[in-house]
């Protein structure tokens, strides 16, 4: 069995009580967020990494404790002006620790946790003060009541943040702590920025931009290869008819 890693510390401190290690990853989670690549995405969009956390499935709670008690592993949680290296060291997110909540969670539905995440998650959230609490349902609203909703903390209770539709294909709502747009397009989790009218790109949209780029970059170096060749071969043509010229001339 293979121990847990721990943070370092100064010799005579004391141990840090590190929060327990997610339970295995849901798959839904595994398909809607962490294959595209949003964490990385989200993390590339705000900067900042050693006070912006940007992470999936990791603790966090209210008190420091190594087992799940009292503890939620939210699918996505974002946090601003905090300490990145304390959260390593904990291996979770601790409350009174970083001196704020999280300033986004994000759960995704699946068929094991999609009551919870609309009733016992959104009351614990609202026990930690998360100022906003989205969830996403991949299925149209099979395991949630909507494919998208969000709360957003007013006078320490929940209240719904407005989802605007599209037709049966897109739906989204704005977060204000993010200023992104969460968006549930055709099945799909997108995050849109309204500033640069553009979504943040997922890990495939990535690949196939430079895939694209490496090909136009090839194509226009063939390009002036076939140019070069063609001056190349215009020179020697005129080259053979000005020797052709002399010899005439000289005979």
């Amino acid at each position: 069995m293979t121990s847990r890693p721990t943070a370092a510390r100064e010799p005579g401190a004391p141990d840090i009580i590190r929060f327990p290690d997610p339970p295995p990853a849901d798959m839904s989670t595994f398909k809607y967020l962490t294959f595209p690549g949003f964490p990385a995405a989200l993390s590339v969009h705000f900067g900042s990494p050693e006070t912006t956390i940007v992470t999936s499935e990791v603790a966090a709670g209210l008190r420091p404790t190594a087992s799940d008690e009292g503890v939620l592993f939210p699918d996505l949680l974002i946090a601003f002006g905090v300490d990145s290296a304390a959260r390593l060291a904990r291996n979770g997110y601790l409350i009174p620790e970083q001196g704020k909540p999280p300033d986004f969670v994000l759960e995704i539905a699946s068929e094991t946790t999609g009551r919870r995440d609309e009733t016992i998650k959104r009351d614990a959230y609202a026990g930690m003060w998360v100022p906003e609490y989205w969830r996403f349902d991949h299925t149209g609203g099979r395991f949630h009541r909507s494919p998208l909703s969000g709360d957003r903390l007013v006078s320490g209770s929940y209240q719904p943040i407005e989802i605007n539709r599209s037709g049966d294909r897109l739906l989204w709502g704005h977060s204000q702590v993010l200023n992104l747009d969460l968006c549930w397009e055709e099945g799909r989790l997108r995050f849109w920025d309204p500033a640069a009218q553009r979504y943040l790109s997922t890990y495939q949209e990535v690949h196939d931009s430079h895939r694209a780029e490496r090909s136009a970059r090839l194509e226009a170096e063939s390009q002036r290869e076939r140019e070069r060749s063609a001056r190349l071969g215009a020179e020697e043509r005129v080259r053979q008819l000005e020797e052709e010229l002399r010899r005439r001339n000289d005979s």
